[in-house]
């Protein structure tokens, strides 16, 4: 099994309320992502690494309130590592 992933914001990319909030905001991000994590690797069934990213995306943003899922954008290439993780692991 691989380490559960967890997000980290960049501070730089914060305005001044999103900064304050950063250790909340970070705790939720990663509580959704690795939901949508566990959620995914169970119910894998061989699709491509695109379909299980795409997966992560949609289930991370799921869990999430409307008003921070609405500003989730998360880095690509790292949600595709832990969809190679995910595949792999299978």
């Amino acid at each position: 099994m691989t380490a559960e992933p967890q997000v980290t914001l960049d501070p730089r990319t914060l305005n001044p309320v999103e900064e304050k909030l950063r250790g909340p905001l970070e705790e939720q991000l990663t509580s959704a992502l690795q939901a949508a994590t566990e959620k995914v690797r169970h119910a894998y069934a061989g699709e491509s690494v695109e379909e299980v990213t795409r997966q992560l995306f949609e289930g991370a943003k799921a869990g999430l309130h409307a008003d921070i899922a609405a500003g989730f954008q998360p880095d690509h290439e790292q949600l595709r590592r832990v969809a190679e993780a995910v595949v792999a692991g299978h």
